[in-house]
């Protein structure tokens, strides 16, 4: 063996596993957010056109909604395998995380199981029913889907709050888990306000996103009644969900306000306990742990922390606490930035919908201009990135935890050198993933647009529909 291939070798044995393994989780986790929306509110807004095709005789609608199920199936599909992945990352990547706290972790995960099969039996009864079951009893066999949709989120996102507010757990001398008390775990203090903040989340992304592929269309000249519809249902459950979500996630500020100071004292960036604290537009930390850069709002983050004492609400800084149990300054730094992305592009989020109701409001019809359709076509992008931004906050700034001043994440991650790998792997894995869906998915709207709104009985995937079947009879 030469002495470069020693060293290779040696090099590579002696990787540290711990930032890969994050790496992997974080990258699996940022891909797999993405279809969680489309997962949770799609199957309601084809509802929303299934129901009211029914209803009003309107064939428009019921072919969106048609289409929109088999969209719906591809995307839950890719989900189920990206999902399957992060369950096996959880015992590969930290086994030491399972070993210690699975009895009290994996308690959500059995119900998010159920509500997944669950959802999986009705898309496939729902789908192939299209021409197999009278209207409304087609319509109902779509109901679960959106039910299980969001109890599934709720399960997941009760896990990741138990990490955040470990409760229900009986631990011995040896901080062995000895006995659990699963409603404890499963409506721990952080569930409440973080399974309703993803689940209105899951709408306004999934709202969002399915308008943005309308407002596309429309601006390329497509301004028929079926582009129209398509939109009107994706924008009206994105700003429906936005003011509420605005609402949700100052209340979940505040708990973590209350609950974990420290990670509060990331996200505004606060070295040092204090008073009168500014919030602070972008900027940094230095090497020194001070200040940098940024505009600061004077007294708007103890103001915004707690309006009830407004400037003298007095906000902990990091250095309350040793250094080897907060943030480290890098990742205070990504905190406070997905914290501003976060916010900023919820802000213009929220100032589009109201161009969309005051346009309502005074004009009885949704805004028409390029500039508008130009915004919400970009809206589904900033959505997702206001999402990821979101899980960034959440995650980065519990750090070094990975249960809540119970184990560290460094204490928590397999000890496996080869765990690159499996990171490349999985990169090249989902990369393949992610392109082949964008493909399957423009294929299924190119066949649709030269299926010209009345005949995709070509298309390969889910029913297959003719002019018959949209002649839904009123009764």
């Amino acid at each position: 063996m030469t002495l470069a291939s020693e060293f290779l070798v040696h090099a590579l044995t002696q990787v540290n596993p711990v930032p890969w393994a994050r790496s992997q989780m974080a990258f699996t986790l940022a891909f797999h957010i993405i279809l969680v929306p489309l997962g949770v509110s799609w199957s309601v807004m084809t509802l929303i056109a299934n129901y009211r095709g029914i209803k009003r005789g309107d064939a428009d609608a019921l072919l969106l909604a048609q289409r929109w199920s088999k969209y719906m199936a591809v995307t839950f599909a890719v989900g189920a395998v990206t999902g399957t992945v992060l369950t096996f990352e959880f015992a590969l990547l930290w086994p030491r995380f399972m070993g210690q706290w699975g009895q009290a972790f994996g308690v959500p995960f059995a119900f998010e199981g159920i509500f997944f099969f669950t959802e999986a039996v009705f898309i496939s009864i729902y789908i192939f029913g299209w021409r197999r079951l009278s209207p409304w009893a087609h319509f109902w066999t779509g109901v679960p889907i959106a039910v299980a949709g969001i109890f599934g989120s709720v399960s997941v996102v009760a896990a990741n709050a138990w990490m955040n507010s470990p409760e229900g757990v009986t631990l011995n001398s040896a901080g062995d888990v000895v006995a659990v008390d699963p409603a404890a775990v499963i409506f721990n203090s952080a569930m409440p306000l973080m399974a309703a903040h993803m689940a209105i989340a899951a709408y306004l992304v999934g709202g969002f996103l399915i308008a943005s592929v309308y407002a596309v269309g429309m601006l390329r000249g497509r301004r028929d009644r079926y582009h129209r519809l398509g939109f009107i249902i994706g924008f009206t459950v994105a700003a429906i969900a936005t003011p509420v979500q605005m609402g949700v996630g100052d209340a979940l500020a505040r708990w973590v306000y209350d609950s974990q100071p420290v990670k509060f004292a990331a996200i505004e960036m606060v070295p040092t306990t204090s008073s009168d604290v500014p919030e602070t537009l972008f900027g940094h930390l230095d090497s020194s742990g001070d200040v940098v850069g940024g505009i600061p709002i004077p007294g708007l983050a103890s103001i915004l922390s707690d309006p009830s004492t407004g400037k003298s609400t007095v906000i902990q800084g990091l250095d309350t606490v040793p250094s080897d149990e907060r943030p480290s300054i890098s990742d205070v730094n990504v905190v406070h930035l997905a914290w501003d992305m976060m916010i900023g592009l919820g802000t213009l989020l929220f100032l589009l919908t109201l161009w969309y109701w005051a346009s309502w409001i005074f004009r009885r019809d949704m805004p028409q201009s390029k500039w508008f359709l130009r915004a919400a076509a970009s809206s589904g992008v900033l959505a997702v990135i206001t999402l990821e931004a979101g899980w960034t906050v959440s995650e980065v700034g519990r750090q070094p935890w990975i249960v809540y001043q119970k184990m560290r994440v460094e204490d928590a991650a397999t000890a496996n050198t080869g765990v690159w790998i499996t990171f490349i792997g999985v990169v090249l894995l989902y990369v393949g993933l992610g392109v082949t869906t964008i493909l399957v998915l423009r294929g299924m709207s190119r066949r649709f647009r030269r299926a010209d709104g009345a005949d995709d009985a070509e298309v390969p995937y889910g029913p297959s529909a003719s002019e018959d079947d949209l002649e839904v009879p009123v009764s």
